[in-house]
């Protein structure tokens, strides 16, 4: 990890996830804290950031700052009416 400033953590977990965790360590030559950190990173970059950003768009309807789908399916049709047009001016 880039970041050098470090918080100490302490957590209960099942037996069988820390075994998991230290087989993986052990054929990756790496400590289980180095596993578990990957493993923590992975999340956060996948599941997590899907949680904070659904949390930024109800925090932004909260506020009123959102575009009203019916004038987001207008634009759209008003897309798709044009370029189904140009494709019939080239066809015919």
């Amino acid at each position: 990890m880039l970041n050098s400033e470090k918080s100490q953590v302490s957590l209960r977990l099942p037996t069988s996830l820390v075994s998991e965790f230290d087989r993986i360590a052990a054929i990756l030559e790496r400590d289980r804290t180095w596993v578990m950190q990957k493993a923590l990173s992975q999340y956060l970059a996948i599941e997590g950031a899907e949680i904070l950003a659904d949390a930024r768009g109800l925090d932004e309807l909260d506020r009123g700052d959102s575009v009203d789908l019916e004038d987001v399916l207008e634009k759209a049709r008003a897309i798709v009416d044009a370029a189904e047009y140009r494709r019939r001016m080239r066809v015919g």
